[in-house]
């Protein structure tokens, strides 16, 4: 029996009507990329603000107030004024404030005299993923109060000024919003398709599917093809909200972009359908995409944590996740305007795994119908 369209758009449009009548799945489809998109577009921030000092002023002088001033306009700290050093000490203790400023009473005394005037910061470690950032804000501030305050710059033998390119603002959004395409295509893909067939079998209605002139291939072809369309919408919506509500520049080709985001989808798809197939229960099927779909979209991909920084094993882990790559191609198609063959060695990769996802997934699918 050869392989006809119509008979693959009459399981589609079944699949459809399902998706239609059931709430969860619809509300999965519809709901869930609306619902990440906007809590991650707006509640990651990587750049860290808003700091709580808690500052004692032994000095009382024009120029500890000035330091005072110079950190509280700076747009990155809050200046708690504290009446004794073990006050600052309680409030850095107590997690009311992240860092501490202790100002000597010889402070000013010390400038005028041509001295080093020296001030103390304390910093809570036991964030060390805000530590950095604070660093590098009091090595600003530093070079600042001495222009302000000492009247003379700091020298300089060496001169090295820094340009940031593709993300001049470094601009937290810019980074984390087109990586959203990963996770949500990711999780909708993957966790609506291992649900499909493994609902068939659950339900019983799969033997009266095989009891039609169906071939495996069209029934493959007619379920997956909605959640085909519903990714490929998932991803317009992400584009579109990244563009307008985010501000998101967009620098590289559509064409490119729209090419890696199939070979994702594609991947995640026959992904969900495999899981559905071994699985045939749909809670179980559930817990096993949202752990090879979800885990690794967020924390394996490089959407929040850089690869670069993890042990050796998790780097060549990630060279068989689709979604490692799939960031690749959409953070440099968004930021850098990348093309094809820039990109080679990530379309490549998100090409053979796409092919080893599909040839596994169908040639199980169709082993289990085999009479």
């Amino acid at each position: 029996m050869s392989y006809r369209w119509s008979r693959a758009a009459a399981v589609a449009r079944k699949e459809v009507y399902h998706v239609m009548r059931d709430p969860f799945t619809l509300m999965l489809a519809l709901g869930l990329p609306v619902f990440m998109v906007f809590m991650f577009g707006f509640a990651i921030e990587f750049n860290v603000k808003d700091i709580h000092v808690a500052m004692f002023d032994a000095d009382h002088s024009r120029s500890s107030r000035q330091l005072a001033d110079t950190f509280g306009s700076s747009g990155y700290f809050i200046v708690d004024h504290v009446a004794s050093p073990d006050a600052a000490q309680r409030a850095l203790t107590g997690d009311h404030d992240r860092a501490a400023l202790i100002v000597p009473a010889d402070f000013e005394k010390d400038l005028y005299a041509g001295r080093t005037a020296h001030a103390q910061v304390l910093l809570d470690g036991s964030d060390n993923s805000t530590v950095g950032p604070i660093l590098g804000y009091v090595g600003a501030i530093q070079t600042i109060v001495s222009r302000r305050i000492g009247g003379f710059d700091p020298p300089d033998p060496v001169n090295i000024k820094t340009r940031f390119l593709f993300n001049s603002e470094l601009n937290s959004r810019w980074f984390a919003v087109p990586g959203l395409a990963v996770v949500v295509i990711s999780i909708l893909s993957v966790l609506l398709t291992a649900l499909t067939v493994a609902r068939e079998w659950e339900d019983g209605s799969m033997e009266l599917l095989l009891s039609t002139p169906v071939e495996p291939l069209e029934i493959i072809v007619g379920k997956l093809t909605p959640y085909a369309g519903l990714g490929i919408m998932a991803v317009a919506f992400t584009y579109i909200m990244s563009r307008t509500v985010f501000g998101v520049p967009f620098e590289g080709s559509l064409i490119t972009f729209g090419a890696g985001s199939v070979l994702f989808l594609a991947a995640c798809l026959a992904q969900g359908l495999l899981i559905s197939v071994v699985m045939r229960n749909q809670l179980i099927a559930m817990q096993v995409a949202i752990i090879t779909g979800l885990v690794p979209a967020q924390l394996l991909s490089g959407f929040i944590f850089p690869i670069e920084s993890m042990p050796a094993f998790f780097r060549y882990f990630t060279m068989i996740l689709p979604a490692r790559w799939f960031m690749v191609i959409t953070r440099e198609t968004y930021l850098k305007g990348s093309t094809l063959n820039e990109m080679g060695t990530a379309f490549a990769a998100l090409g053979i795994l796409c092919a080893i996802m599909v040839i596994a997934a169908t040639r199980k699918f169709k082993k289990d119908l085999e009479p």
